[in-house]
């Protein structure tokens, strides 16, 4: 099976989930091809994926003149199959409002569409995946269309809750409308999306992750944190419950790994709360091989995610399913898809999003209650072992595939 995927940016360090899910069909034994919209602004570097970045074709770095070169190739080699596309943008244009920015968008994405259909019919590519249900998806729906194939996708999180433009039409087009969550599902039923159409596929982490943890003699009790500084995850509040813990006379040390646009505020929020090197310390940002052995070293991953104001929210963050198959323990909120994979009190602590005193006391149960923190941890790394491996989500994955190809075979 040659099948190929787009995706925002392919291989980039805050999205590894979309290359491992790659790298898990090419151990299947299929052909996989690599579009991305944008270059990577944090490239991923790990050695496995180096002949992934290597190959994959930034579609966006093509000139908009080859692009528009290619529109016309298709028009004339295919012209059945570009006039259904153009249909669709038609009426995608009506739906978005004809003098509107996103019709706008649309229009350029129908071209870049139409140079990423010249080069899946040149690869013979027989099924297109896409990751992120908006702009990849204007972009690759156009191109399944004008190249004759079946794409399909999935949705996440911000491409659904904040920038879910024509996500109804984009699911009756499709083969199959995956998204990541029981959470989303009902969300996306919601909206009048087509139930037949909708699929539940984890972003999985494959079952290798696991590393040896490293045992500390009379350590402070380690805290960590693996994420992006922005307001969905939730950082201030973490820094909150922190201080509040430094006033118990806790012994701990919190480490932050990441970066992001609130960078600075959370650091001045961090002098605020006089929370010193003692108690905290930022770490910057890790290479994903690098937030393994990270993960050995903590106690406690805590990820106090949020809605935040304009709506966005995480759908189920990778990295708490990382820390669990690590046996590390987990807290989040009870907010999105987390609740389908940290079952409070059974596979982590699930305290309510923006509760600062509910994350102190999740954090003084792990100090505190050794007996359940250890069920916790084996309960949570099995949880993931059965339904949101990578390896387990990869052969579901190839079998809608397989479903959508034999439907366009002649």
């Amino acid at each position: 099976m040659k099948i190929a995927y787009l995706a925002p940016e392919i291989p980039a360090l805050s999205a590894t989930f979309v290359y491992n899910e790659m790298l898990a069909l090419q151990k299947l034994g299929d052909e996989v091809e690599s579009f991305s919209v944008h270059k990577p602004a944090c490239m991923a570097t790990e050695p496995a994926v180096k002949d992934l970045a290597a190959n994959t074709v930034v579609l966006y770095q093509v000139p908009l003149w080859a692009a528009v070169v290619s529109m016309l190739k298709m028009l004339v080699q295919a012209p059945g199959n570009f006039l259904q596309a153009l249909r669709w943008l038609a009426a995608d244009l009506r739906s978005v409002g004809m003098f509107s920015r996103n019709a706008a968008g649309l229009i350029y994405r129908f071209i870049y569409g139409a140079e990423l259909a010249a080069r899946l019919k040149q690869s013979h590519v027989e099924h297109l995946h896409i990751h992120f249900a908006h702009v990849p998806t204007d972009i690759g729906m156009y191109a399944a269309g004008m190249a004759g194939i079946n794409f399909s996708l999935t949705a996440h999180a911000n491409d659904i809750f904040e920038r879910g433009w024509l996500l109804k039409q984009k699911a009756e087009r499709s083969a199959f409308f995956a998204t990541i969550s029981e959470f989303n599902r009902q969300y996306l039923l919601g909206l009048g999306l087509p139930e037949d159409k909708l699929k539940i596929i984890r972003c999985g982490v494959s079952r290798d992750w696991r590393q040896a943890a490293h045992e500390g003699i009379d350590k402070p009790f380690s805290i960590g944190v693996v994420a992006r500084f922005v307001e969905k995850k939730g950082l201030d509040i973490l820094l909150l419950a922190a201080a509040q813990l430094k006033k118990q006379g806790r012994k701990f040390r919190l480490h932050i790994v990441g970066n992001g646009p609130l960078k600075a505020s959370l650091e001045q929020l961090a002098r605020d709360l006089q929370l010193d090197n003692e108690h905290l310390q930022f770490c910057g940002a890790l290479a994903h091989d690098e937030v393994a052995q990270f993960l050995t070293t903590l106690d406690a991953f805590v990820l106090p995610c949020r809605k935040d104001s304009n709506g966005d929210m995480d759908g189920i963050p990778v990295v708490l399913m990382e820390a669990m198959l690590a046996e590390v323990s987990v807290v989040s909120t009870n907010i999105s898809g987390i609740p389908e994979l940290v079952i409070d009190g059974k596979t982590g602590l699930l305290p309510e999003a923006e509760d600062v005193e509910g994350i102190v006391h999740a954090i003084d149960l792990l100090m505190t209650e050794p007996g359940l923190v250890e069920q916790m941890k084996l309960n949570a790394a099995r949880h993931v072992c059965e339904e949101f491996s990578l390896e387990t989500n990869a052969e579901r994955l190839r079998k809608l595939y397989l479903g959508s190809i034999d439907r366009t075979s002649p």
